[in-house]
């Protein structure tokens, strides 16, 4: 067993303890597949045990839940369905790659905006999951609702994100349209998640980084 399989096993009897069968049954699922998609080179740990524990979180709360999920010529870390309802979580974990170790700030905001303009179309919840000391880079445009953005804020995130992520670039309709709606701060030490609010995350996220 390789060290990949062996965590994401040592997880997964950690998320069980208080789960039930069925709820078993599907983070069982969830797991081989994510360790099939490291067999092929596709998913790294540090990732993937995230999505686990957001998965968890997302079944308790009554959501169908997918990992690694094609949509619409993108990839979503985690794809849920409750009711009529979908909701897309997006996983960062604060890489920086040493491309861009002498721009990295810039690097992550446009990353971020970018990942919020692409998929926060294409359900009708969006959010991002990140580990409680990384800080998160969200531009304050992203958290307007998107009648009170101007056409200088759009041009503005536009640029920001053509900087690193032009493959395709976003274009103005999606920026006007994209939306965050809840922040998952998610703890694998613990095995716990805590759901913050973009508004509350902006004010106060110096206090979520804190390790004491």
């Amino acid at each position: 067993m390789d060290k990949f399989t062996r965590d994401i096993e040592i997880l997964s009897a950690k998320l069980n303890i208080d789960t039930n069968a069925e709820d078993q049954r599907k983070l069982s699922v969830l797991k081989e597949k994510l360790i099939h998609l490291h067999e092929e080179s596709i998913v790294k740990i540090n990732h993937s045990v995230m999505e686990l524990v957001c998965a968890k979180h997302l079944i308790l709360k009554g959501y169908e839940v997918d990992i690694e999920r094609p949509i619409d010529g993108l990839v979503c870390d985690l794809y849920g369905v409750k009711g009529l309802g979908s909701h897309i979580v997006e996983v960062e974990t604060g890489y920086i790659p040493p491309s861009h170790a002498l721009d990295p700030a810039n690097y992550r905001k446009s990353r971020i905006a970018s990942k919020i303009i692409r998929y926060g179309n294409h359900s009708e919840k969006f959010a991002l999951g990140v580990p409680p000391y990384y800080l998160l880079q969200i531009p304050d445009i992203l958290v307007k609702p998107p009648r009170d953005r101007t056409m200088k804020d759009l041009k503005y995130l536009k640029t920001l994100c053509d900087l690193y992520y032009k493959d395709p670039p976003v274009t103005l309709d999606e920026i006007r349209n994209s939306r965050i709606h809840t922040i998952y701060i998610i703890d694998v030490d613990e095995i716990a998640i805590r759901e913050v609010d973009p508004i509350t995350y902006l004010k106060k996220r110096s206090a979520f980084t804190s390790t004491a």
